[in-house]
């Protein structure tokens, strides 16, 4: 649940960290796999107690200046810095509204669904947060049709991404886009039992793949980037793609994605059926 999600991002980020990598020895009889508790408290300059009740959640307010000295003393990266500002922020949202219980919502706005009819050219699709694609445009259902992704009545990206052995054949860089979608599960959680149930699905049919990320806690990744694709009907295809959020009470997201190169809108406009040129390639 999101009550312990803070907690345990440090927690992860403290194990993943080496003692060499804050100047620290090694020494003989170590048993954690990264630093322990008590290093990182001194690197810190907090109390080993105080650490240890944020780690499991007990405390849930540290203020800026513990979480920037915290973050300094695990050498965190931008990414990473700015992953734990938005827990904290979350977790906060969360305390303050705690007697709402969000539900996963499988609604798409009518304006939502007449953005995707409008982008014609464009592959388009929306999200909920649990990576339920809700709704798309026709380019997208011919670019991700012969993938496999759309398969079923309730089509799910991430549990495609994981689960389905075609996502390795037709994603290059399946391992960076399996991190993204266990990172956005993280990110988007509300403390609703759907996101704890849908992990543990996760869990039980795909075991380590799943659970050894979970735990890990990547980052999610930035809200626009480049995305290759093994198609069956046009070969290679490299995407830019943007990221649009819809709505912050219940989270849902819109993704835009548009030809990185001329090669890539010749591939397009193929699978449309259209003459070649039409669509045109966009630098990332």
């Amino acid at each position: 649940m999101i009550d312990g999600e803070l907690g345990a991002f440090l927690r992860s980020r403290r194990e993943a960290r080496r003692p060499a990598e804050v100047g620290l020895a090694e020494g003989p009889r170590r048993r954690t796999p990264g630093l322990r508790r008590a290093e990182l408290a001194t690197l810190a300059q907090v109390s080993v107690e105080y650490l240890t009740r944020l780690e499991q959640g007990r405390d849930t307010r540290p203020s800026p200046e513990i979480l920037a000295a915290l973050a300094d003393a695990l050498r965190l990266n931008d990414a990473d810095r700015e992953h734990l500002r938005q827990l904290a922020s979350a977790q906060h949202a969360h305390q303050l509204c705690s007697g709402a219980r969000p539900t996963v919502s499988r609604a798409v706005r009518p304006t939502v669904r007449a953005m995707l009819d409008a982008l014609r050219d464009t592959p388009a699709y929306v999200l909920n947060r649990l990576g339920d694609v809700l709704a798309w445009n026709e380019p997208f259902d011919l670019l991700a049709h012969p993938l496999g992704l759309l398969d079923g009545t309730r089509p799910n990206l991430t549990w495609y991404v994981l689960t389905d052995e075609r996502a390795r054949a037709h994603f290059p860089q399946w391992s960076a886009l399996a991190d993204q979608q266990i990172a956005e599960l993280h990110l988007l959680r509300r403390g609703d039992p759907a996101t704890d149930a849908f992990a543990e699905r996760l869990a039980r049919t795909v075991g380590a793949p799943f659970t050894d990320r979970w735990q890990r806690r990547p980052v999610a990744a930035a809200r626009s980037g480049l995305l290759t694709v093994r198609h069956p009907a046009v070969d290679l295809l490299r995407l830019s793609y943007e990221t649009l959020e819809l709505a912050e009470a219940d989270p849902q997201r819109l993704v835009v994605q548009l030809p990185a190169d001329p090669a890539t809108a010749a591939a397009l406009d193929q699978l449309a059926g259209r003459r070649p040129g039409q669509l045109r390639a966009v630098a990332g």
